[in-house]
């Protein structure tokens, strides 16, 4: 049975995302109730070399059989891709296919995909419709909802970029059977996160169901822990569309040294989620130091946090790794000239987004030397 979260923003139209097993069946027929869909003729799909061979094949023929006009293209599966040279290409493709203003992008994929069409979609013809379906767990509770949308530079991730949102969001739970391990554990990082910064509840929750969650063993628990996901960004986007209100950067708990990690040891070597949990574990202890040094009463009860959260990612199967170990460029000083490329600095200070407990969160600015004294300690 498929679940539907509704996405409500100020100023823009409501959309639908739809989660369970199967429903890419009908993605054809969901589109084409979409009133600016109804008289749309062309739709490109963009998918990537490891999506495309095996669900392909279904999403263009429910596409056909709404009365879609179908054409794919196909990008190399990883993070290489969402670059500005690629998104050249799909654009120089999209207008030798002649796509008007009416067009749709469908975007069949993960997270690497999702961003890339967005990013293509919002700004051809200055914008151009966008459909989301995402074939991974990370994608299918974060990147595909809320409207974010960039390509990397080899200075630094999603650098270049545009808030867009989607039309419709299709989560096919089915095509999550397929997903690598690795790739499973990234969703769940990012599920924890999402935890972690809404409510006792969902954490809880998820604390009780990280086992069969890791297990890929409860179709229940996994369609469970999408919509709790989405529900909750569903909400922080709404309050802050464009993170300007100071509200959807909780949205960056764990981001800050983990866009770091993946940048120093090169995009693709260690998976998002790894390095996003890894940053939640260093974002728990500097929280820890920063209040030793006010309030020892508060420093012991963000310790207890800390450990908290370090059983869920643990349960979840997101184990610390040993950053000394695994690569001679994730030294503190590497670490602390990524993050002051990360679009999240302001005035020459790094911000962070620290939890002394479930729900309640700040963001913190740290000049370069209380960031390297953290740094040091960590790894």
């Amino acid at each position: 049975m498929a679940t539907k979260v509704i996405v409500s923003l100020p100023g823009e139209e409501d959309y639908a995302v739809r989660i369970g097993q199967g429903v890419m069946d009908a993605l054809g027929r969901d589109v084409r109730k979409i009133d600016r869909f109804a008289q749309t003729r062309d739709v490109l799909v963009i998918t990537d070399s490891n999506v495309g061979p095996l669900y392909l094949a279904q999403a263009r023929g429910s596409l056909s059989q709404a009365g879609f006009k179908v054409a794919d293209l196909t990008v190399p599966a990883g993070e290489a891709s969402k670059s500005p040279e690629v998104a050249s290409e799909i654009w120089q493709a999209m207008a030798q296919l002649a796509l008007g203003r009416d067009a749709l992008v469908v975007a069949l994929g993960g997270g690497v995909v999702g961003d890339l069409a967005g990013f293509v979609a919002s700004t051809y013809m200055r914008g151009v419709g966008v459909v989301q379906v995402p074939t991974s767990l990370l994608a299918m509770v974060d990147s595909s909802v809320g409207g974010k949308t960039a390509v990397n530079l080899p200075e630094g991730k999603n650098l270049v970029g545009t808030f867009f949102q989607p039309s419709f969001v299709c989560a096919d739970t089915s095509t999550l059977k397929t997903l690598p391990e690795r790739e499973w554990l990234c969703g769940c990082g990012e599920i924890a996160k999402s935890a972690v910064i809404d409510s006792d509840d969902f954490f809880f929750w998820l604390m009780d169901h990280a086992e069969a969650l890791a297990g890929r063993v409860d179709e229940d628990v996994i369609a469970e822990a999408i919509a709790r996901s989405v529900v909750f960004k569903a909400d922080v986007v709404a309050r802050d569309k464009t993170e300007t209100a100071g509200v959807r950067e909780c949205l960056n708990y764990g981001h800050t040294l983990g866009h770091a990690l993946e940048a120093c040891a090169g995009f693709g070597k260690f998976s998002h989620g790894a390095c996003v949990a890894e940053g939640m574990r260093f974002a728990a202890q500097v929280t820890v130091d920063e209040l030793a040094q006010v309030d020892a009463e508060a420093a012991e009860s963000a310790r207890e946090f800390a450990q908290a959260q370090a059983e869920l990612l643990d349960e979840l199967g997101l184990v610390r790794f040993d950053l000394g170990a695994v690569s001679s460029g994730l030294n503190p000083e590497a670490l602390l000239a990524a993050m002051k490329r990360d679009k999240k600095s302001r005035a020459g200070e790094l911000r962070f987004v620290l939890v002394n407990d479930v729900s309640k969160w700040r963001v913190v600015g740290l000049d370069d030397d209380a960031v390297l004294g953290h740094l040091r300690s960590w790894v």
